[in-house]
């Protein structure tokens, strides 16, 4: 819903803003108006690769200026015209008007829906502004002159009942009606952009938990970590924004969708704060039903209301909506799948031990890092390859990157690296962790971070090899748990942010073993020589198939959504930055 609150956004505030030429020039067609829309979205798409940071520093300017704006008209327009519409801010009226109206009073909400839109999309203001600032801003300036041009409007339609639908642009005066029409295209443009930025957001989020097929997302500003921009949704939106725009050519349907759209995306936020008050924050159960009865009452009557605007305009999101979350909803079946069949399908670590040093095969000179989703174990894709082509590097990484479910991960518990089996394997594991707001394609030191990290887990092995088996002293936090899993034949895991602990521990210890330091130094020696010969990146290309006596259903969302989706998207070769001189794929295919 997020997602098609960005397509309609743009769309109506374009369109809205458009609008105002037409009360200049009445003889104008709507043709005119869609067509002034449609150049004004293919400007604001097509500069999107720009990013925020260069004119952001205006939006707060145009904003400020457009609210003062409508404020100051909205007070003009209540001293010129009618100044008793203020009686509406008695509640009294509100059940005067349900009374009067009685059905049509009800469906009005989801037009009045209208005027609170924009609040659905305050979590990509995040990451631009504290939330002291967007408290202050939304109760000094925001909710006083929204009630005041409001007000004011209602004030001149007791005198001109007749321009109701142009009532805002027919309330202007006209000495400052286009540098109010100017602004006003601007805050429609900042509006626009607002939300266009808050499904791009969104998007990164789902991404990097598995949600999402994998798009490319560059960020534009250095000194904001939220300021993205996604190329491959950001011309499907504004496909989509058009096509909306040219469709219906005029607000109202517009309008129904939109509301549609943000009142059901407020549902779901406060089912999900409720989630969030629970089990986050530990609240009491009594405020929580309070929160979320008081919520739910508002938004089911809003809810309620824009039902009725289904057939007139509110199918749109719903179908958006729909789209996507079968998108979303197949991508993660998919990858799940093939997930699940990697951790059952992994390769026993007795297996490999049977294999002696050299695993049975020929050592070549170099480094082969292999790319796995798995965090433990060796995965089938491993033994697929040397039973194949017999022959592996002298030293093996498993290299696995993990997106974990908290927002960053500090750079020095970056990478945990644990070995794999003895020594004289040569084969280590090294888990690289990200924040679904960290970007792991923007670290171009990726590969000297991880031998940094390989490196110091050598020393520090060695440096603890005397006092490995005493508790107080250890510096393999994991190790005993992981034992406990069946992980026995692994090595301990050591992350940087042991190296305290190391340094600590190795006071303590009276003398050096020299075997160990020499050790130690043949081993890194060892390490240096093998990536002077040479790197080569091993990526494994699962291919996930449906059986034959699959459901019909389930053919159709594996064998062709699934499969399009991973023709489509970026290739593990493009996230991971590997350079494709050294970069080598390793096919396998099964079936779910």
């Amino acid at each position: 819903m997020v997602i098609g609150d960005g397509i309609l956004t743009p769309a109506i505030s374009v369109l809205s803003a458009s609008g105002g030429i037409k009360v200049d020039h009445p003889k104008m067609s709507n043709d005119v108006v869609v067509l002034v829309a449609v150049f004004i979205l293919v400007g604001l798409f097509s500069m999107q690769h720009y990013g925020t940071d260069t004119v952001g520093w205006l939006f707060a300017p145009i904003v400020l200026l457009w609210f003062l704006m409508i404020g100051g008209i909205g007070i003009f327009n209540i001293y010129k015209h009618d100044s008793s519409v203020l009686r509406a801010f008695s509640p009294v009226y509100i059940y005067r008007y349900f009374k009067r109206g009685k059905i049509k009073g009800w469906t009005s909400l989801g037009g009045i829906m209208l005027s609170i839109t924009g609040t659905e999309a305050l979590f990509a203001d995040l990451a631009h502004f504290p939330v002291s600032a967007i408290k202050l801003a939304f109760t000094v300036i925001v909710f006083p002159c929204l009630l005041l041009a409001y007000s004011g409007q209602a004030a001149y339609l007791m005198e001109n009942s007749e321009h109701v639908a142009d009532a805002f642009y027919r309330s202007i005066p006209d000495k400052i009606y286009w540098p109010v029409f100017i602004v006003a295209t601007l805050a429609a443009v900042v509006a626009s952009q607002a939300t266009i930025s808050a499904t791009f957001s969104i998007i990164k989020q789902a991404l990097a938990l598995g949600c999402f097929p994998r798009v490319k997302v560059v960020h534009t500003s250095k000194k904001f970590l939220g300021q993205i921009y996604i190329p491959d949704m950001n011309w499907i939106l504004m496909i989509l924004c058009i096509a909306v725009t040219a469709g219906f050519r005029n607000q109202s349907q517009i309008g129904n969708a939109y509301g549609t759209a943000v009142v059901i995306v407020m549902l779901v936020t406060t089912l999900l704060m409720t989630l969030i008050m629970l089990l986050v924050w530990h609240c009491h159960w009594i405020l929580v039903l309070l929160f979320t009865l008081l919520s739910l009452v508002v938004e089911c009557m809003y809810f309620s209301a824009v039902l009725f605007k289904v057939d007139q305009g509110g199918w749109v999101p719903l179908v958006i909506a729909a789209a996507f979350l079968v998108i979303m909803y197949v991508w993660h079946y998919g990858t799940v799948k093939r997930y699940e069949f990697e951790m059952h399908s992994k390769v026993s670590m007795a297996w490999i031990l049977g294999l002696g040093p050299s695993l049975g095969l020929v050592r070549v000179p170099g480094i082969g890092l292999v790319y796995t989703e798995l965090a433990s174990g060796v995965p089938n894709i491993f033994s697929h390859f040397i039973t194949n082509l017999p022959a592996i590097h002298s030293v093996v990484v498993f290299v696995c990157v993990k997106y974990l479910p908290v927002y960053m991960v500090p750079e020095d518990e970056r990478f945990l690296v644990k070995r794999i089996g003895p020594k004289s394997f040569h084969m280590f594991r090294c888990v690289a962790r990200y924040g679904y707001k960290d970007l792991h394609k923007k670290d171009d030191d990726f590969e000297k971070k991880l031998f940094d990290n390989l490196f110091m887990f050598v020393r520090l092995e060695a440096m603890m090899e005397g006092c490995s088996d005493s508790d107080e002293y250890s510096l393999y936090g994991h190790g005993q748990q992981q034992q406990s899993r069946g992980e026995s034949s692994e090595a301990p895991t050591c992350s940087a942010d042991s190296i305290v602990s190391a340094v600590a521990a190795a006071a303590h210890m009276s003398n050096t073993n020299t075997v160990t330091m020499t050790t130690e130094m043949d081993e890194l020696e060892f390490l240096s020589s093998c990536r002077d010969a040479g790197v080569v990146h091993i990526l494994g290309n699962t291919v996930v198939r449906a059986r034959r006596e699959s459901r019909i259903y389930k053919r159709i969302a594996i064998d062709y959504i699934y499969a399009f989706l991973r023709k489509i998207c970026r290739e593990n070769s493009v996230i991971f930055n590997v350079p494709h001189e050294s970069l080598l794929n390793v096919g396998q295919i099964f079936f779910v």
